[in-house]
């Protein structure tokens, strides 16, 4: 076959790409330049200026060919400042499903076909199996490695497409030990980390910069209005938290969390974590953008649900709504944050999922 690798530089995709090539298939390596090159990136970033020739330097040695495509302009606009405009409304965003979809899954999609390949191979840690209807997102073996949750919004003709050699991996220690093997001088680079775009790792900066209006301090008040303390700026918390909150916690004898930003008013508002945790009003979440990876009946379906990156799977029954987005009725109270990813499954299987919004009823 001819593949299109997506490289972003780093160890995992340099791996797929050799495993590929030593399969005895047509590679083409490309990689998006997301970052001006003469701004320095973070260490642990991806696709920068050290990054590109780090992908090159593994496309010279294999004898593939590689590109490189300025998706700068485009990164920012669909990455980058939706990211700031979700903080200015007090929600929570996910940048790498953004950047997946904005970019990754829809430039470097498009132009693997304009190549006439007939895949495209990732470094994403997710395991693609044929099912009796088609592709099927699932876990991959090393739990530990998932990246499921952030590829929720991948479309079923885009799975079709994708390959996901990595899925199978024991654990990274073998795909950096196959690294090695395959004589790539990157095998010990460190992985990158989330909000790459941040080049000194402060996200609440650089959505001050960008949207300056949530600049500044404010109240932090409890469900009543009872000013409790200050916060140093709305884009520093998210629903769910307890860190920055000061005093609060002595002060009112029970541990605090956020549980709603007002972003006009400039307010946190606060709990107690017990408390939140048991209302049943957060018994029911409403679901923007759902994108399905299964024909879903009209009366819904039962499943698990994770409500953040690193949470554990909840028992939901989620409806399809004639909007485009769904109702999930949880059977366990959370506390869901506006804007993050709801991910269904079925065990190990992406059945779909959607973005939490700040209506719960």
């Amino acid at each position: 076959m001819r593949i299109l690798v997506a490289m972003s530089g780093g160890v995992d995709s340099s791996v797929v790409a050799a495993l590929l090539k030593r399969q005895g298939h047509e590679v083409i390596g490309a990689t998006l330049q997301l970052y001006d090159h003469g701004q320095a990136a973070k260490p642990g970033a991806c696709c920068a200026g050290r990054d590109i020739m780090d992908a090159r330097a593994v496309a010279d040695r294999l004898g593939f060919p590689h590109y490189v495509i300025d998706a700068e302009s485009r990164f920012r606009d669909s990455v980058v400042e939706s990211f700031a405009d979700a903080y200015a409304r007090g929600e929570t965003p996910v940048p790498c499903v953004a950047c997946n979809q904005g970019v990754k899954f829809t430039d470097l999609l498009g132009m693997a076909r304009d190549l006439g390949c007939e895949a495209m191979a990732t470094g994403h840690y997710v395991r693609r199996i044929e099912g009796p209807e088609g592709a099927e997102m699932h876990r991959p073996v090393d739990a530990e490695r998932d990246q499921t949750w952030f590829l929720f919004a991948t479309t079923k003709d885009q799975l079709d497409y994708l390959r996901f050699p990595l899925g199978e991996m024991p654990d990274k220690a073998h795909v950096r030990a196959l690294a090695q093997e395959l004589g790539l001088e990157i095998a010990a680079k460190p992985d990158s980390q989330d909000i790459c775009f941040v080049p000194n790792g402060s996200y609440a900066e650089l959505v001050e910069k960008l949207r300056p209006e949530v600049r500044g301090e404010g109240e932090i008040v409890d469900e009543d209005g009872r000013v409790l303390g200050r916060h140093e700026g709305v884009a520093r918390y998210t629903v769910g938290q307890s860190k920055r909150l000061g005093d609060i916690h002595t002060a009112t004898g029970e541990r605090q969390m956020v549980t709603r930003i007002d972003v006009p008013k400039r307010r946190i508002v606060v709990g107690p974590r017990v408390q939140v945790s048991e209302a049943d009003s957060r018994r029911t979440v409403r679901l923007r953008d759902m994108n399905w990876l299964i024909d879903v009946p009209a009366d819904g379906v039962r499943c698990g649900v994770q409500i953040r990156a690193r949470e554990k799977l909840r028992e939901a029954v989620v409806k399809p709504l004639e909007n485009g987005g769904a109702l999930v009725e949880l059977t366990e109270a959370a506390m869901p944050a506006p804007g993050q990813a709801c991910v269904l499954y079925d065990g190990s299987r992406v059945l779909g999922g959607g973005f939490i919004t700040a209506g719960d009823a």
